[in-house]
């Protein structure tokens, strides 16, 4: 169906200096953990994008020289022609489907300990470098020389690669950010001092950037509209002068803040558009078009923003990893099937740890060259069957999904009135309201198809299955979280535990509540993600006193890859949760907790209400064990494979399920024998070098 007209503005096309961007559409430069270990992946995963409709496509931070080297992190690079040929795949596949390729070139100065190069790293001043042990060299006119011939022949390299645009990168604390900062650039001769100082080397390397390749491609800078020393705040003004120094100078400006937690906060802290406050004054301050991100999601809130001249582009970075055709189906009308980001940030948890994307919403993502996956197009079953996919939380609405795409007729049963599984329950607890998506997102797509059956409130049975007699059985029971502590800390589970007082995350997502409202309820955390803090909070709210205790030195350890645990940390003392950390909970009895430091073993006793364990989850599985305790059954039903997927198999993320049952969906092909197995997995193309055989 055609586009609703109002959304036009967004498909103009929009002049960036010597090239025109077809649409505001604006994947901004974003990590992958892919980088320049793996140029293919990369590639194909940004050539999506392009197919989906965004107007500009942009690599990760590209390191212009070995002094600027973040490994393990992964990044792109442009030391040499072999990056030269890497980027030029990526452009070409970007060129393919008419959008334009940026490149943002990168220096991390004292964020980069070059662990990898062993180069000694350069900053403004000499002061510890990330990663390592280890102080930058401070810089001298000497230096700046040398890094702004390295930069500009990064940006001729970039040019050499068919690249349309070239960054300067002057924030997110990296090397010109440092230079902005008079705490830490503070003597080196006509660089130093005053803002004017401060800002000369982005003025130079703009000019120098413009001279080497603005004849073909537009000059865009990334820069932040507070002070480092002031997140969200300008108050000595400096910004604002910084902004009318350069005004004139690039063909773009990326707006982005200081506060990294908010411009890549998680929904459950951050809301869709909230930079808007903050950047809306640069409007009156630059003559260049400007863009900046907000989660986007919502293509009204995008016409907004373009209406309105807060931006000129809409620039996205999750929002295009959750769903690489997102302005295609804005285009074709089609806005209900946008696949809208859920603020997880599971995909900047991929990159800090080292390993291409995932997302949450989007299985595909990350897998689009070595599996070919495609987000948006699947090859139909050579042989359509019938499969039975039994639970409908986010592995069995995938699957199913999944399954109808490729021509199955697909049976989906669920034990309870509401789809969702996990997702519903976990949707209602505090500020995860956007994780609903991935259950509406599906259930949505599922409408459409005639060949799914949705059958609510049927709890089966292995008889119920073996009655219906379907060709394949997907089952994805979920799990449940265990009452007993098993987990990290007590791998075997705790037995001086106190039953009575004991509610596990599911009695409280379930309505119950402590009974005892003398003494503080104990939310144990020996899990590290965001399922004990969110429930401390939650009690909090409701009036309860509430103590989180966990074996980390922290909240929610592991949530630090997330960009939320500060934040997560900070809302429970806001809250006025009392915070125990590095200790176990060893015992509960008689209306107290023992707990017990995870160093030396010291104990301490705490008054305990009601105790709430976060440490591990068991599988639903009683079903699985049922069917496969008699093949002989199963296969006179006519059953040809059973296989569990999601947190029925191995609990997980939800992405972890999402990812299992689009997976396993793609393997059932309808042409296995009765009490055949499904075809073995066929392994994933790897971007490696090669070393030649020796003749």
């Amino acid at each position: 169906m055609p586009r609703d007209p109002r959304f036009d503005p967004l498909f103009a096309p929009l002049k960036l200096g010597p090239v025109t961007a077809p649409n505001r559409f604006y994947q901004v430069p974003h990590c992958t953990g892919m980088g320049y270990t793996m140029p293919q992946t990369l590639a194909a995963m940004r050539a999506v994008k392009a197919e989906g409709g965004w107007g500009t496509v942009c690599t990760e931070y590209c390191s212009i020289h070995p002094t600027s080297d973040d490994h393990p992190s992964p990044f792109a690079s442009l030391w040499d022609q072999g990056d030269v040929a890497n980027l030029g795949v990526l452009a070409e596949g970007v060129h393919r489907h008419g959008s334009l390729c940026g490149v943002e070139l990168w220096h991390g100065g004292l964020r980069s300990a070059n662990l990898l190069s062993r180069q000694t790293p350069i900053g403004p001043n000499s002061l510890p470098a990330d990663k390592a042990p280890l102080q930058a060299r401070r810089m001298d006119l000497a230096d700046i020389r040398d890094y702004r011939r390295a930069h500009r022949a990064a940006a001729l390299r970039a040019k050499q690669a068919d690249a349309d645009l070239v960054y300067v990168y002057a924030s997110h604390t990296y090397l010109l950010s440092q230079f902005l900062d008079g705490r830490i650039n503070r003597s080196i001769p006509g660089y130093s001092g005053s803002i004017e100082n401060r800002v000369r080397i982005i003025r130079e390397l703009i000019e120098e950037t413009k001279e080497a390749v603005g004849d073909r491609c537009a000059v865009a800078i990334r820069i932040e509209v507070d002070a480092e020393s002031s997140p969200g705040a300008d108050p000595d003004g400096e910004r604002r002068a910084i902004f009318e120094l350069l005004k004139d100078g690039p063909d773009l400006f990326d707006l982005t803040i200081t506060d990294y937690s908010q411009e890549m906060g998680v929904s459950r802290f951050i809301k869709e558009a909230s930079l808007e406050p903050l950047i809306a004054h640069v409007r009156g301050l630059v003559n260049k078009p400007i863009v900046s991100v907000g989660r986007f999601t919502s293509p009204e809130t995008m016409l907004a923003q373009v209406k309105r001249g807060i931006v000129d582009l809409i620039g996205a970075a999750r929002p295009s990893i959750a769903d690489p055709f997102l302005p295609q189906k804005i285009a074709e009308g089609r806005p209900d099937d946008i696949r809208e980001c859920i603020g997880c940030n599971i995909c900047y948890a991929s990159d800090i740890q080292g390993v291409p994307l995932r997302c949450t919403q989007n299985p595909t993502m990350g897998e689009e060259w070595r599996r070919d996956w495609h987000p948006d197009r699947i090859a139909r079953a050579k042989l359509p069957d019938r499969v039975l996919v039994v639970g409908a939380g986010p592995a069995g609405l995938e699957a199913a999904l999944t399954l109808a795409q490729r021509g199955h007729q697909v049976t989906l049963a669920e034990a309870r009135r509401e789809l969702g599984g996990r997702v519903t329950l976990e949707s209602k607890l505090p500020g995860l309201g956007e994780w609903a998506r991935v259950r509406d997102y599906r259930q949505y797509q599922l409408s459409k198809f005639a060949g799914v059956e949705i059958f609510r409130e049927s709890r089966l049975s292995a008889a119920d299955i073996r009655e219906l007699g379907p060709r394949h059985v997907l089952l994805a029971t979920g799990s449940h979280w265990r009452a007993d502590a098993t987990g990290h800390t007590f791998p075997a589970g705790n037995p001086d535990l106190d039953s009575s007082a004991t509610l596990t995350p599911d009695d409280l997502m379930a309505g119950k509540r402590p009974v005892d409202k003398t003494r503080p309820v104990i939310v144990f955390d020996d899990d590290h993600y965001l399922m004990a803090s969110v429930l401390a909070e939650l009690l909090a709210l409701e009036g309860h006193a509430v103590t989180y205790v966990t074996t980390a030195g922290v909240v929610g350890f592991w949530s630090r890859f997330t960009m939320e645990q500060a934040r997560a940390q900070a809302r429970l003392i806001q809250r006025g949760v009392a915070i125990v950390v590095s200790h176990a909970v060893d015992a509960v009895r008689d209306g107290n907790a023992t707990l017990a430091c995870v160093f030396s073993g010291q104990e301490r006793d705490l008054p305990c209400g009601a105790f709430v364990p976060v440490t591990s989850r068991e599988p639903n599985d009683a079903l699985w064990l049922d069917l496969q305790s008699d093949p002989a059954a199963n296969a006179a039903a006519g059953i040809a494979s059973i296989q569990r997927i999601g947190d029925c198999k191995a609990p997980g993320l939800i992405a972890h399920a999402v990812y299992d049952g689009h997976r396993t969906a793609r393997l059932i092909d309808g042409d296995q024998a009765a009490g055949e197995d499904l075809p073995v997995e066929p392994p994933f193309r790897r971007d490696r070098v090669v070393i030649p055989a020796v003749l």
